[in-house]
């Protein structure tokens, strides 16, 4: 058969070569050693948490090598696609911090960066293939390729359009425009020349050395509207976008074979892959009446799937980041340990770090390492990114807040600093929580001093400590006359001597504390008190002290 005949015949409207798209797109001028990575979501729902593990990888890559790392839109599937969801993709991975350095909005010398503004190139390329006899028509109907599928079924062998199935594959030039005069819609399939009964060694870079069975299967390449499928697109778009490592969930295994021979039959320089293993959760089971824990794969019906949604229930952006870093890593949680207060780029990702099994999604490891994180913030960083959440999420708290912008700082400066700072919240949204009490709009006694302790042993602490409160003590002079309190109701004032016999005192100093405590703040744990009253002042703290006596 004439190949380029036939070419000419299917794609009448491709009017280019493909090296004019080699020129077009010229090898990147980047340092040696320098990785081009992507981030490839098609437009069809929501961001899935899963997607942080692929762009956190692809950006350290990119960026540590002085490389490049883009955001394309794989949007050849029209019946999939999802309004808004482009939009939503892109402005969610902003709002984590993750910079593209080319995408539909930054622009680039390599796009466009929306798969369907690509048609022509691909059809130019698909026009290449078949001029080579790497590609041809094929024509059967919706209901031949069901048939197909059931007869295969019925046989117990691996469906798909391959070896004694195939039909359309040897059709002559003449049969092949008798059917296009005829208006017959067709797809382009490629032509493999696999042997499923061969294996080829191929290393992935997270996962080593593997094994893989070679593609018989004579898949779709251009579909019956002209446009491609995500294996033709994906293969011309990394070749001309000169993309060097392509970083994938290991659900793509299965398709390697035949992207291994998609490039190769191009003649295509390989990217190197990297598959990562699925997002994993703990799922209760039961079994014989035995409830057991189990991993499963963590799917967009999961709490917690959704990336966005961590945004309204008030994690910082740098929270989520680090702990997938912890995730991504094994070293990554040591150097932060031997690094507190270094900022994320500073630890060098290694992609030899990664583990090549499935990671496990921890909600309660998320929190640790948010309140590591926000632990670092200072009083004014952590006000301002409250302050503009609660604008969104919680008007009635973010009124209060900003109503005296230096109090708001006062409060959350309390523990802040220094090589232990206070972690008292893990999310934006459970600051109110923390700070709540400031604000007697808010105050409320949730706690309540242990039945043990006699009633008038508390009032007349309240009574001795009012006696002798003075705002203007240091920190010390505060807490010499807490000790007196507790001796003047006949606690022991000294803990050492408390516990030597704790029998002679019917409680301790701490005990006095933690009466002060519920009474001006309303619950056994709260910031330092001394720091707390301070910032309450005295009228505040006296009345608390008087309304909370007379409940007793």
């Amino acid at each position: 058969m004439d190949y380029n005949k036939l070419a000419d015949l299917l794609f009448p409207d491709v009017d280019k070569e493909t090296s004019y798209y080699e020129d077009l797109y010229p090898p990147r001028n980047l340092p040696e050693g320098a990785m081009v990575t992507r981030f490839a979501p098609s437009p069809t729902g929501f961001v899935h948490f899963g997607g942080l593990f692929p762009v956190l990888v692809c950006e350290r890559l990119a960026h540590q090598s002085g490389g490049v790392f883009y955001l394309r839109i794989e949007d050849t599937d029209s019946k999939r696609e999802v309004e808004g969801a482009e939009k939503d993709i892109i402005n969610a991975f902003e709002t984590f911090g993750i910079k593209f350095d080319e995408s539909v909005v930054h622009g680039g010398s390599y796009g466009p960066y929306r798969q369907s503004d690509r048609r022509d190139i691909y059809r130019c390329y698909a026009k290449k293939l078949v001029s080579e006899g790497k590609a041809y028509p094929c024509f059967c109907t919706a209901e031949e390729l069901s048939e197909l599928r059931e007869r295969q079924e019925a046989a117990k062998v691996v469906p798909g359009y391959y070896g004694e199935y195939v039909k359309c594959r040897d059709l002559t030039y003449e049969q092949v425009k008798k059917n296009i005069d005829a208006g017959k819609p067709f797809v382009l399939r490629f032509k493999s020349f696999g042997d499923s009964r061969n294996k080829i060694k191929f290393t992935d870079l997270v996962k080593g050395t593997i094994e893989i069975t070679e593609n018989d299967i004579d898949h779709v390449l251009l579909k019956s509207d002209g446009m491609p499928t995500y294996h033709l697109a994906h293969a011309v778009d990394d070749h001309l976008m000169h993309t060097t490592h392509v970083v994938r969930g290991e659900e793509w295994l299965s398709s390697l074979p035949y992207h291994i021979q998609l490039f190769r039959a191009f003649d295509f320089r390989l990217p190197k892959y990297l598959h990562i293993s699925q997002l994993m959760r703990l799922a209760e089971v039961e079994e014989d009446g035995i409830v057991k824990q189990v991993k499963k794969k963590l799917s967009k019906r999961d709490k917690g799937a959704g990336l966005t949604s961590y945004i309204g229930e008030g994690y910082a952006p740098e929270c989520v980041i680090e702990y997938v870093m912890t995730l991504l890593n094994s070293n990554f949680e040591e150097w932060r340990k031997a690094n507190p207060f270094a900022p994320i780029e500073d630890f060098k990702f290694s992609v030899k770090k990664m583990s090549a099994s499935g990671s496990l999604f921890d909600l309660k490891k998320l929190e640790d390492v948010s309140k590591n994180v926000l632990s670092r913030f200072s009083a004014d960083e952590i006000y301002e990114r409250v302050a503009a959440w609660s604008s969104v999420y919680d008007k009635e708290f973010n009124l209060l807040l900003t109503s005296d912008p230096d109090y708001a700082k006062r409060i959350l400066a309390i523990g802040r600093g220094g090589n232990k700072p206070r972690k008292d919240f893990a999310l934006y949204s459970e600051v109110k929580g923390y700070m709540g009490f400031f604000y007697d709009s808010l105050f409320e006694v949730s706690d309540s001093i242990p039945d043990n302790f006699k009633k008038e042993d508390i009032k007349n602490a309240i009574d001795l400590f009012i006696k002798g409160y003075d705002e203007n003590d240091d920190r010390q002079t505060w807490f010499d006359k807490i000790k007196d309190v507790a001796a003047g109701i006949g606690y022991c004032p000294d803990m050492k001597a408390y516990k030597a016999a704790p029998d002679r005192y019917p409680g301790h100093v701490g005990d006095v504390s933690m009466f002060l405590r519920i009474a001006v703040t309303g619950r056994m744990n709260s910031p330092d008190m001394y720091d707390v009253m301070n910032i309450l002042g005295k009228s505040r703290v006296v009345s608390r002290l008087e309304a909370f006596k007379n409940t007793l």
